[in-house]
């Protein structure tokens, strides 16, 4: 301060200088130390395993459990322990048959052991959830949590099968109890995304940072999730280079980590780096095909399939667009065929990784699918097939979309699953119904820049100007790039 006083005394202009630089030195520095303590803050804080794939770990358990029934085959709760080794399975592996053979194994423990079993009874509330029975999993939830009435499990399901169904507010109920009773890195992490739901930015974001000051050492996938899911939100904002850290820092946790690889991917994409997009969602489809891997469905391929898809489109390469749209069609209803026959699952991972590699199928798009919807849909892929069909954009999918859609919102009645049905009732020449359907989704009081800005093309066709204005406003101030984003096609409605 001395400095500044004598050269004020003699130069004012050199000591407006000083005191500028003084400060602008400052700015840079507190923001390096800013930048670093919210890199620090997502950083894993304990030491990584060097250890492969789990599915190899589970694969041993489910030996040892199966050998311990031959021995003592009246014995429950052994079963029990099995059917939740084969749900680890089948959420690691995703590969659904797993889950046919978790409900089999845990009807059979309750058969052996009827009373107070509430391991057995959680593996069907979860499997019923999988299916999206909600109905069965809220049954099933509430009479394990008469024998357990603290269980984390159960509670946690009652609030992501009422978030599911639309019941915002009584998910955030279940969620606030959980956190009160169980304050773990689950419990904050689904409290989290509930608040998002509804629109609580800040709320969520304190739960996240929760959830993370809240991991213990061995909950690697869970803690590469929390950071993935975190990474989304910032994605959903804009703010590129923070979601960029937050993959990455998932994908030290978690090599691999299809949900982080295919989110850099759509980052990728938005930015415009399409060459990186694809190299990110090639990485998700080779995954299945890795060595000791073969057999295994990954539920994030169809996923990669699409966004190779959209990213081939975005080239201006329609041909190449539509060979991965079919590719990911086929796997999808070949899929649906098989999910309750695992020998009929492996015959499909050939087929799956065969067309991959490029070899020729007769498959067509425009064959009939009325069939298709006489097969059960046992692991809600509905949604994701209506969501194909819209993207690939033929008028002809609209119809069979729509019918997928009228299907799922008797089920569940989230955001994602209205705003989808809203889209192709556009596409379809209803705006009115389609407007209907956002306000409801808005009634929530969620914040997606997409929905505003859909909510608003739809206004503006109906000649509600005002309203309109209002929508794009109110979407720009959650994303500022949302205008970038509709240029480039991600808003599909149009």
């Amino acid at each position: 301060m001395q400095i500044i006083t004598k050269h004020w005394q003699k130069n004012p202009i050199l000591a407006i200088f000083i005191i500028i630089a003084t400060m602008g030195f400052q700015a840079y520095a507190y923001q390096n130390l800013t930048n670093k303590k919210s890199q620090a803050n997502y950083q894993y804080p304990f030491e990584l395993s060097t250890s492969k794939s789990s599915i190899g770990t589970l694969s041993k358990e489910i030996t040892f459990y199966q050998k311990r029934i031959q021995q003592h085959p009246e014995d429950g709760l052994d079963r029990a322990i099995l059917a939740k080794t084969y749900l680890k399975m089948a959420r690691t592996s995703g590969d659904n048959k797993w889950y046919t053979l978790a409900e089999k194994s845990a009807k059979e423990s309750l058969a052996k052991l009827p009373f107070d079993n509430h391991n057995a009874l959680l593996v069907l509330a979860k499997v019923a959830e999988a299916r999206h029975d909600f109905a069965e999993t809220i049954r099933l939830s509430n009479k394990s949590l008469q024998i357990k009435p603290d269980n984390q499990d159960a509670l946690a399901m009652l609030a992501t099968t009422n978030l599911a169904k639309g019941e915002v507010k009584t998910a955030s109920i279940f969620a606030n109890k959980l956190v009160d009773k169980i304050p773990t890195l689950n419990s904050f992490l689904l409290r989290a995304l509930i608040n998002l739901a509804q629109g609580k930015d800040k709320a969520a974001i304190e739960d996240f940072q929760s959830a993370i000051a809240s991991e213990e050492p061995g909950e690697i996938a869970t803690s590469a999730k929390v950071r993935a899911l975190l990474g989304r939100f910032y994605l959903s904002r804009g703010k590129y280079d923070r979601a960029k850290q937050l993959f990455e820092e998932a994908l030290r946790i978690l090599p691999q980590y299809p949900f982080a690889l295919v989110n850099l991917a759509v980052l990728e994409t938005e930015l415009g780096n399409y060459q990186g997009a694809e190299k990110y969602y090639a990485q998700v489809v080779s995954l299945s095909t890795e060595k000791g891997d073969k057999n295994q469905i990954h539920t994030f391929d169809r996923t990669a399939l699409i966004g190779i898809a959209q990213v081939k489109k975005l080239q201006g390469d329609i041909s190449a667009a539509e060979k991965y749209w079919n590719r990911a069609e086929k796997s999808f209803r070949e899929h649906s065929h098989n999910s309750d026959n695992p020998k009929g699952i492996d015959r499909m991972d050939n087929t799956i990784v065969s067309t991959y590699r490029g070899h020729k199928h007769n498959f067509n798009h425009t064959h009939d699918h009325k069939h298709d919807h006489k097969h059960k849909q046992n692991f809600g892929h509905q949604r994701d097939l209506a969501k194909l069909l819209l993207l690939r954009g033929h008028s002809q999918d609209l119809p069979e979309a729509l019918s997928l859609m009228k299907a799922e919102v008797k089920i569940r009645r989230d955001a994602e699953t209205l705003d989808t049905l809203a889209q192709i009732l556009y596409r379809l020449q209803h705006p009115r119904k389609a407007k209907n359907i956002y306000q409801e989704i808005l009634n929530t009081g969620i914040k997606d820049a997409k929905i505003f800005y859909r909510a608003g093309i739809i206004e503006k066709q109906l000649g509600n100007s005002e309203q309109a204005k209002t929508y794009f406003q109110q979407a720009l101030r959650v994303n500022l790039n949302i205008e970038r984003s509709h240029s480039l096609g991600f808003l599909t409605l149009p």
